[in-house]
């Protein structure tokens, strides 16, 4: 018997083919949804992903900014945990207390710590009193230098303490901003970085950065450049008047812009006669 004839006996007949039962390995793939419509994901997968033309949903908890109009535009209704959060501004520390004074209450309010790493003031409890912060819940960590307020930040991040963090971060580069975000993730509350407005040239893993400005009449200007969602087109004017004003100013002063005249006002202008201006000037 040759080679040939050996090997084909040696393999067994397959049965017909109309009887065949296809392989798990040859089915047929399951036709792919073009729309989406069908595709079911994981609740903590489907809460983390977002159209463009739609605000995400933050996984972790959100806290509201005590501004309706802001958390109308913020993803999930107020600020993130478990994130870093850039507020751009062009003073530090001028105008994020006047923004943050709301969530602070509500955080020292449920007896949890501020912590604020190189402010560029020392606080004032007189001030926080008056914005209805305790102060006895603020840690203050005077830290001088760029590379100490940094590394005052990643070990409060890793300490998991619990409250919202402040750090007044001038120079600090883009893979030091990543690596932050890394340790917020560990941080159920809030984190801010103060930095300047022009940081806003520079890249930034922060999924939400905020420039805030002065606006008239004790008002907030406050844009959006970057969020989970459609990019905001117009900037928000928020009422926010210093605690200790509160009750110290007028109607009138409530809105001081209009008591500067206004530019466009039309105004009669007549020559002065000699006679009325040498008796002026002779006085």
């Amino acid at each position: 018997m040759s080679a040939s004839v050996l090997a084909a006996a040696a393999v067994p007949l397959l049965p017909p083919c109309q009887n065949a039962r296809p392989s798990p390995l040859l089915s047929p793939l399951p036709s792919r949804p073009e729309s989406g419509e069908g595709l079911v994901l994981p609740a903590q997968v489907a809460a983390a992903v977002w159209r463009g033309d739609q605000l995400g949903q933050p996984v972790a908890s959100v806290w509201s900014s005590g501004f309706a109009a802001l958390d109308a535009v913020l993803p999930g209704g107020g600020w993130p945990g478990q994130a870093v959060t850039e507020l751009l501004s062009p003073q530090a520390g001028t105008h994020e207390w006047r923004l943050l004074g709301p969530l602070l209450r509500q955080v020292t309010a449920a007896g949890r710590p501020v912590l604020l790493v190189g402010p560029p003031r020392p606080p004032h409890p007189a001030g926080l009193r008056h914005e209805g912060l305790d102060e006895r819940r603020l840690v203050w960590v005077q830290a001088e230098t760029p590379a100490e307020r940094l590394w005052a930040t990643e070990q409060l991040l890793r300490a998991r303490t619990g409250g919202v963090l402040l750090a007044w971060l001038s120079q600090v580069r883009a893979e030091q901003v990543r690596r932050l975000q890394v340790q917020a993730g560990g941080h159920d509350t809030p984190v801010f970085l103060c930095r300047p407005e022009a940081a806003l040239h520079e890249a930034s893993a922060a999924p939400l950065r905020l420039r805030v400005g002065p606006g008239p009449d004790w008002t907030l200007r406050v844009e959006l450049p970057k969020r989970k969602g459609p990019p905001l087109t117009h900037p928000l004017s928020l009422l926010s008047v210093p605690g200790g004003l509160r009750d110290l100013l007028t109607p009138r002063l409530q809105q001081p812009s209009r008591l500067v005249p206004s530019e466009n006002t039309d105004a009669v202008v007549r020559p002065v006669p000699a006679g009325h201006r040498r008796r002026v000037l002779s006085h």
